[in-house]
């Protein structure tokens, strides 16, 4: 029973594992790669970057070295032994990974390079993403055979949450890199918040009609963490703002499915987070328990990804 219920599940959106299936033959792995860097709003904005994002920055699973290919092979034994896979991306995840002189940029995508990884996968910041490495890039798409994507943060689509978060960019600096990366032909997943404290369900709506219009590959949904040490942290000890309940948070990821256009893949409908040193982490339960019962009412009430977009004569 419990097979035959994943099975009715998997139409429920479009999933990246199937994705990944359709595109390569066969299931692909993730290889994360951390690297010691920074971010530019960190370091270039006197407000001290976003004022969700810590120290530890977004892989808070990995060390970090510039030993791309040790790091690799390391996590490549695991998942080999585990899954026998074959077929690998190299996911650079931590901070910017663009923000960096350009010829370290270069060695660090180039040791990434091996007969196994099918794809290179870059997590940034869209106003940090120069001509130069777009090039490069290219170059290395063309060279040897790999497809590109970018991991662009945008948080969300309402640029005065933008400016409250002070996120260092608005909702323009977002568009003009999904033009110029797609100018290249490589692709782009997109991270949103979709339950920010100033963000209303319009918001969440205008989200997926968004990224639907600009023809966004991939997205990567999240639910709000808030971390100790951080001026978010301060401001939510201070009372100054509250989370939504974890069923507003599945109404609203429901509510960005059904708007969004059934060609996107979605490759999470919640993340996981460090609990050390936290305050507030999904609602103090486990991100797959989330995710089921987010699955669990789609399939009760016949909700699929995109029925409202049709709906609304939105097309491909």
């Amino acid at each position: 029973m419990k097979q035959q219920q994943q099975i009715n599940r998997e139409n429920l959106y479009y999933r990246y594992s199937t994705y990944l299936k359709e595109k390569y033959g066969e299931k692909v792995y993730k290889l994360p790669v951390n690297l010691p860097l920074s971010c530019p709003n960190r370091r270039d904005n006197n407000q001290g970057g976003c004022i969700f994002c810590a120290d530890v920055g977004t892989g808070f699973e990995s060390g970090e070295s510039f030993r791309v290919k040790e790091q690799m092979e390391e996590r490549k034994a695991v998942i080999q032994k585990k899954y026998k896979a074959s077929k690998f991306i190299v996911y650079y995840q931590n901070y910017t990974n663009t923000y960096m002189p350009l010829d370290l940029f270069k060695q660090v995508i180039s040791e990434g390079i091996h007969s196994d990884v099918v794809e290179i996968d870059i997590s940034t910041r869209p106003d940090c993403i120069s001509s130069e490495q777009l090039d490069f890039l290219e170059q290395i798409k063309k060279d040897h055979g790999v497809e590109i994507t970018f991991e662009l943060g945008l948080q969300t689509v309402n640029y005065h949450t933008l400016d409250k978060i002070h996120r260092g960019h608005g909702l323009g600096e977002f568009i003009d890199a999904v033009r110029r990366i797609h100018e290249r032909g490589f692709e782009i997943c997109t991270h949103l918040i979709l339950n920010l404290p100033w963000d209303e369900n319009r918001d969440v709506v205008e989200s997926a009609k968004v990224l639907s219009a600009l023809k966004v590959r991939q997205v990567k949904l999240h639910a709000l963490y808030i971390m100790d040490g951080t001026l978010m942290g301060e401001m939510y000890k201070r009372g100054e703002f509250q989370v939504c309940t974890m069923e507003e948070y599945k109404e609203k990821v429901i509510l960005f499915l059904r708007h969004l256009d059934p060609g996107m893949v979605v490759q999470r409908l919640i993340g996981r987070a460090p609990e050390e040193n936290s305050l507030f982490v999904n609602w103090n339960q486990s991100w797959w328990k989330i995710r089921d019962e987010i699955e669990e009412t789609m399939e009760n009430e016949k909700y699929r990804q995109g029925d409202l977009f049709q709906k609304e004569g939105g097309s491909r």
